[in-house]
C-alpha cells in the first residue's frame, strides 16, 4: 500500500529501524545542519529533531538518505517500474468497437487510478489564516557564509500559465523576512518558464510552498519528468494511486491534501533582489545573483505539523540516494528513444548534472556518440557536462570497471568529443560563463576497423569453464571463507 503522508512515512522508518528521535534541545541555525551532515556523511538514519528552540515544530532531516528508505516510502525495491508505467501508457492502444473497449477497461482503469483526486478538504487545511510567517517555522541556516536561512526541501507548486499542466520543483529560498523570500528557480527549470510566461503577460505567478507529504509525490517534485507530463499524475504513476488535492485559500493553485504545510503566494518576476551566497550540492559556496521574490499571502497546515528538510554540500548527501532512484526510473523512458541503451548511471560525486556514464549494444560504427548526441537533447540530461559510453560487458556501477574501459578501449584524441557553448547547469562552478560552457564525451566502446582501429584487437583475459566450475565445487574446502 502506498505510503500516505509523513507522520506514516515516520511511523515506517522507525518499525524498520531507519530513524532516531532526538530529544536534546537543538537550534535551527546551524547546529541542525550539522548533525544532519556528521549522519549523512556516516550512512546514518533518518533524525527527527523533537525539540527545537524557540520552536515547538518538529524537523524532520535525511528521511530519504538511504535505497532503504526510499524503498520504504516508494513501496518498491524496483524502481526501473516507474519509468516502465510510463512507457506502457505510451504503447496502450486505442480501443475501437465495443467489446475491445470492454476488454481494456481493466488496463485503462489502471490509467485512471494514476489520476490527481480532488477533495473539499484535507490534513493539511486544518489551520488556515492568511496571517503567514516565516518566522513561525524552524527554517535552518546550513553553513556559516549562508545568506540567511533556507527553505532546501520546499516543494514548489506552479502551474503552466496558458496549459494549466502542473509542475513540482525543488528549488532552495532565502528568507528575507517575515514574508519575503528569494525564488532560485534556474532558468532551464520549468518554474522559471513558468514565470517568464507570466513576466509577459504583464502578471505574477500564483505558487505554493509544499513542506512534506506522500514520500512519492516529494519524489516527483525532483525527477525529470518528460516535458507536458503534469507532476501530480506523475506521483500518482510512481505510487500507482492517485494523490488527494485540496485548493489553496488564496491563490488560485491545487495542493497536495495529505502535506504537512503549504505556504500560499506568488512570484513577482519584476522584483529581483540578490540571492545567496549559499552552500550547495556541488561542495561550493554559489555566489550572489538575482533571483525574484515570492511573497507569502497565507498558510495552510496540518495542527501538529512536522517541517521536513534537508541539507546539501559536498556529495555524498541525501540527495545522492534520491538521484540514484531517479537514474534507475528514467532508464526504460532513455531505451524508449534509445533501445541500444542497457544501463545508465549517474554516480553520486558528480552531483547529478557532472558526470553520466552510459552502457550500450553496439552494432555499428559511430553508435556511441550518436548515443551522447541523443541524450544531450533530452531535457534536464541537456545540462550534463560529461557522458562516457562503454560496452554493455561493462558495469556502469562500478567505477573501477569504468576506468578499465576507458583507459582500454579509449585514444585520448580519436574518441574524445568536446562541444563548446553549450548550456551548463547553473551550479556549475567550473563553467566559464554561467550557464554556458562546454561537453565533455568518452566513447570508451570496443573500437572497430570502420571506426580507424588498424590493429588487432586484443582477446581479454577470462577463466576457463572447466576450472571455474572445479573451483566453485571446490570453494568450501579451502577454508578461504
Amino acid at each position: 500500500m502506498a505510503i500516505e503522508d509523513i507522520p506514516e512515512f515516520i511511523s515506517e522508518l522507525e518499525k524498520n529501524g531507519e530513524l532516531k528521535r532526538v530529544k536534546t534541545e537543538v537550534d535551527s541555525d546551524l547546529e541542525i545542519a550539522e548533525i544532519l551532515r556528521r549522519s549523512m556523511y556516516s550512512n546514518g538514519p533518518a533524525i527527527l529533531f523533537e525539540n527545537v528552540k524557540n520552536y515547538d515544530m518538529p524537523v524532520l532531516g535525511n528521511a530519504f538518505g538511504s535505497m532503504k528508505r526510499l524503498e520504504i516510502g516508494l513501496q518498491m525495491t524496483d524502481f526501473t517500474e516507474i519509468g516502465q508505467r510510463i512507457v506502457d501508457m505510451t504503447k496502450m492502444d486505442i480501443p475501437s468497437g465495443f467489446l475491445n473497449k470492454i476488454k481494456k477497461l481493466p488496463e485503462l482503469s489502471k490509467m485512471t487510478e494514476s489520476f490527481p483526486k480532488p477533495e473539499n478538504n484535507g490534513p493539511v487545511t486544518e489551520i488556515t489564516s492568511n496571517n503567514a510567517s516565516f518566522d513561525d517555522l524552524p527554517i535552518l541556516k546550513s553553513w556559516p557564509n549562508d545568506a540567511g536561512k533556507f527553505i532546501t526541501l520546499g516543494l514548489v507548486a506552479t502551474k503552466h500559465p496558458e496549459t494549466g499542466v502542473r509542475n513540482l520543483g525543488v528549488f532552495r529560498m532565502q528568507v528575507l523576512d517575515s514574508t519575503h523570500a528569494l525564488m532560485h528557480w534556474q532558468k532551464h527549470k520549468r518554474g522559471a518558464h513558468h514565470s517568464e510566461i507570466s513576466k509577459d503577460k504583464g502578471e505574477k505567478i500564483p505558487t505554493a510552498i509544499i513542506i512534506g507529504g506522500e514520500p512519492a509525490t516529494v519524489f516527483s517534485s525532483i525527477a525529470p519528468v518528460p516535458e507536458g507530463l503534469d507532476k501530480y499524475l506523475f506521483a500518482g504513476i510512481t505510487r500507482k494511486k492517485g494523490i488527494k488535492t485540496v485548493k489553496c485559500k488564496t491563490i488560485d493553485l491545487d495542493v497536495p491534501a495529505n502535506a504537512e504545510i503549504v505556504l500560499e503566494g506568488y512570484v513577482d518576476p519584476n522584483d529581483i533582489r540578490e540571492e545567496g551566497p549559499f552552500g550547495d550540492h556541488t561542495g561550493y559556496y554559489t555566489p550572489v545573483e538575482p533571483y525574484p521574490t515570492f511573497t507569502l499571502t497565507g498558510i495552510m497546515r496540518r495542527k501538529n505539523p512536522t517541517y521536513v528538510t534537508t541539507v546539501v554540500g559536498k556529495p555524498i548527501l541525501e540527495d545522492a540516494y534520491i538521484g540514484k532512484v531517479i537514474e534507475q526510473s528514467f532508464l526504460p523512458l532513455i531505451r524508449m528513444f534509445h533501445p541500444e541503451v542497457v544501463d545508465f548511471s549517474m554516480p553520486a560525486a558528480g552531483w547529478f548534472q557532472g558526470f553520466a556514464i552510459i552502457s550500450i549494444k553496439k552494432r555499428y560504427p559511430g553508435q556511441a556518440k550518436k548515443v551522447m548526441m541523443g541524450l544531450w537533447g533530452m531535457g534536464q540530461l541537456a545540462l550534463t557536462k560529461m557522458f562516457v559510453v562503454v560496452d554493455d560487458d561493462i558495469n556502469v556501477h562500478d567505477i573501477n570497471d569504468v576506468i578499465w574501459a576507458i583507459t582500454t578501449r579509449a585514444d585520448a584524441a580519436r574518441d574524445t568529443t568536446i562541444i563548446n557553448n553549450t548550456p551548463t547547469d547553473t551550479l556549475d562552478p567550473a563553467s566559464p560563463l554561467v550557464n554556458l560552457g562546454s561537453k565533455m564525451g568518452i566513447d570508451a566502446t570496443q573500437k572497430t576497423k570502420e571506426e580507424g582501429y588498424q590493429r588487432e584487437i586484443q582477446q581479454q583475459v577470462k577463466v576457463d569453464e572447466k576450472t571455474k566450475d572445479l573451483v566453485d565445487a571446490k570453494w568450501k574446502d579451502y577454508g578461504l571463507d
